[in-house]
């Protein structure tokens, strides 16, 4: 019953969000102004942990084929395939969901609890559109930049653990990075990281912004919203798999 009376709640808040904006040149203010704050300010944590798993994907794959029958650019066609596929798309946007997802949860929250939402209501402001809007449209504008960054840091990584451990030469991984390529890939990636963004956006700003209660609610409601977004991205991603590869 919760989970009907969530849903149903949640697609009437998307009709409020997508309502028409109160003022376009103070919305794209906003968009600028949240690309900023949820997009690049998460560069540094996507950059960080996606240097280091390709790394580890370079290692462990090429730790666990050391058979004599199989060549070398394998490592760099499965670390290739890994990242575009999965990592850069799905993980990073896990992250992103721990990271954006409650900083917009805790934020629309907190104006919840201080009432300043009821004040946006009572001056006849969509408060909905004025302060999620912007987000969404943030964080689906941002999120495939973030992932093609994290792609491109991602296979560096691995080339980087490869080439200093000695357990791929460069040239053999670089070859396995353009082995039977296929551009589609990446389009896969994107697709699911316009996706990816919309759900961390408007899942966390429903949270936030249908908070009651005192601080302590808060922290709650961004609790909620980072496991929310996280099992709706993993469902997603099986859906879109199933539809984009099948």
């Amino acid at each position: 019953m919760t989970f009907l009376f969530h849903t149903g709640r949640y697609f009437l808040f998307l009709k409020k969000v997508f309502d028409k904006p109160v003022k376009l040149n103070i919305f794209f203010k906003q968009i600028i102004d949240e690309i900023d704050d949820l997009g690049v300010g998460s560069l540094g944590i996507v950059a960080i942990i996606s240097v280091f798993i390709g790394a580890v994907i370079t290692l462990q794959t090429a730790y666990n084929i050391e058979l004599p029958i199989i060549p070398k650019y394998t490592v760099g066609v499965a670390a290739r395939d890994t990242i575009l596929l999965e990592f850069s798309s799905t993980i990073v946007s896990l992250i992103l969901a721990g990271k954006v997802g409650s900083h917009i949860a805790s934020e629309i929250g907190t104006m919840r609890v201080t009432e300043q939402i009821d004040a946006l209501d009572v001056m006849g402001i969509n408060s909905a559109s004025y302060l999620v809007l912007p987000k969404v449209v943030a964080m689906v504008f941002i999120n495939p930049f973030l992932v093609m960054i994290s792609m491109g840091i991602g296979i560096f990584g691995g080339w980087a653990a490869g080439a200093f451990t000695g357990v791929v030469p460069s040239a053999e991984y670089i070859y396995g990075i353009q082995y039977a390529f296929i551009p589609f890939y990446i389009v896969y990636s994107l697709i699911k990281s316009v996706v990816f963004g919309f759900l961390i956006a408007t899942i966390s700003g429903y949270w936030g912004y249908y908070t009651t209660g005192g601080s302590l609610e808060v922290g709650r409601c961004s609790t909620r919203a980072v496991v929310v977004s996280s099992i709706q991205i993993l469902l997603f991603n099986l859906i879109l798999t199933q539809l984009l590869l099948a």
